[in-house]
């Protein structure tokens, strides 16, 4: 394939020019026009790489399209997939949270093995568009965590491994307020009932958090399986991951926290959605704000697939940033965290990942998508 007259975005600069792909990688970048009759002109489409996601909950959406509504797996990942693909994300670290905290919780040790075993199955047959690998998600405080994650962590696409503690009064939900706010949406707590829960959650939360978690970090290091520590929210939370060998900060909820992060050689990944919307949605530090800061290092998509090349674009007007760096925390950024080190980049020798976007007015359209030098979208 022999690409002209695309506005070509490499790691460290854009300009319009002329690509090559061969066997699926990335041959020849020149600037300026080939007379060459295959070439394919673009028009003045920007030539983007390939997206990486390295957490995203969107599977669940297509698991549960509605309240008490349980989809099939495979027809949820497929459509998930088609999904993703079409956002422009041609590898996807699809996050699945371990760690059952009630009988009735949607992400019971059942549902979640079942969703491993349909991304492996998938996969091996070739019936996805992007590359897909697993994220475990890992409730600590929840009595089972452990046990699943020693059934899942042969897992062949294992890749990523996070550690959380969504207890109310722990990180995100420091505030235990804010956390009634949410789980209220569902329906209103009477004071009897958010007292009760909360010292449940709290009593699971001090007998098995602090062991669940070196347990699972330990594994991991054994298993050389790169893991990042979710919602820090104090300077302590980022001293104790630096410790551990903790590669990620995910998603830390203060400006100290992401500062702490920075200091001590962690990436930083925030939600593209945050930058889209302005804010967090559960009023957590903007990212917006640690980009402005030198704090932001990674985007993921989170819950919205397209968020993901909207943020990009949206922190070159709203940050500062030029392209190329922008588009570095949503593809060169997050391949070089997790150790995948042939894509990420439009670059000779690099797997040819790429996505056609074409700008209207502010917004950008992904127009098609590459993987592998086959057009998956």
């Amino acid at each position: 394939m022999l690409i002209r007259n695309a506005r070509v975005v490499t790691r460290d600069e854009e300009f319009t020019g002329t690509v090559r792909i061969e066997e699926g990688l990335i041959r020849d970048l020149d600037r300026g026009n080939t007379s060459a009759r295959e070439a394919e002109d673009w028009n003045g489409d920007y030539l983007l790489p390939g997206l990486i996601e390295l957490h995203t909950d969107n599977l669940e959406k297509h698991l549960a399209p509605r309240p008490g509504v349980r989809w099939d797996i495979n027809a949820a990942f497929v459509i998930h997939d088609a999904q993703v693909a079409a956002a422009g994300i041609t590898t996807v670290f699809d996050s699945l949270r371990i760690g059952a905290r009630s009988d009735v919780d949607m992400h019971n040790r059942d549902l979640q093995t079942r969703c491993a075993q349909a991304l492996a199955h998938l996969s091996e047959h070739q019936l996805l568009r992007a590359e897909h690998f697993l994220h475990l998600r890992c409730e600590i405080a929840a009595p089972d965590v452990v046990d699943v994650f020693d059934s899942l962590s042969m897992h062949p696409l294992l890749r990523l491994v996070s550690v959380m503690d969504h207890t109310p009064g722990q990180r995100q939900w420091h505030d235990r307020d804010q956390w009634r706010r949410w789980q209220e949406r569902r329906g209103k707590l009477t004071d009897e009932r958010f007292a009760a829960v909360v010292a449940e959650l709290s009593d699971g939360q001090e007998f098995y958090a602090d062991a669940h978690r070196r347990e699972i970090v330990g594994r991991c290091a054994a298993l050389n399986v790169p893991v990042a520590s979710h919602d820090d929210t104090v300077v302590a939370h980022v001293e104790q991951a630096a410790a551990e060998g903790i590669v990620l900060a995910e998603f830390p909820t203060t400006r100290e926290a992401a500062q702490a992060a920075r200091e001590h050689g962690i990436a930083t990944i925030m939600g593209a959605p945050n930058i889209v919307r302005g804010g967090s949605h559960s009023g957590n530090v903007s990212a917006l704000e640690l980009a402005k800061a030198e704090l932001l290092d990674i985007l993921s998509s989170d819950y919205v697939p397209s968020s993901l090349l909207s943020a990009a674009f949206e922190l070159v007007e709203k940050a500062g940033w030029t392209l190329p760096r922008a588009m570095a925390s949503v593809s060169a950024e997050p391949a070089r965290t997790v150790g995948l080190h042939d894509r990420g980049a439009i670059a000779p020798g690099l797997r040819a990942d790429f996505v056609r976007v074409r700008m209207h007015d502010a917004l950008p359209v992904p127009r098609a998508t590459w993987r592998a030098g086959e057009r998956v979208v």
